[in-house]
């Protein structure tokens, strides 16, 4: 696998082992992505506009020892994302 696609994703999305966790209307699906020993924070946001389901891929450079810790700041950063943002997430 290329290194651009280990950085940026390619072909199937992932599926995350995190339950989704409702804001505002918006999906969040902490999805933490190993790096360099640690995890990365990272989660889809995803919400349904006009009959269409609409998806974003948060990244973001911070990381934390375990999983389970970047999981829950995903969701953190999410919920900040959705609240500053909203729909425009998606434009």
């Amino acid at each position: 696998m290329s290194l651009l696609k280990k950085l940026f994703g390619g072909g199937t999305p992932s599926k995350s082992t995190y339950k989704p966790e409702t804001y505002k209307d918006f999906i969040i699906t902490p999805d933490p992505l190993p790096a360099d020993g640690q995890h990365r924070i990272s989660a889809r946001i995803e919400k349904e506009i006009n009959g269409e389901m609409k998806s974003h891929h948060l990244i973001r450079a911070d990381t934390l020892m375990s999983a389970e810790a970047a999981a829950e700041a995903s969701i953190d950063k999410a919920k900040t994302v959705i609240d500053q943002q909203g729909d425009r997430l998606f434009t």
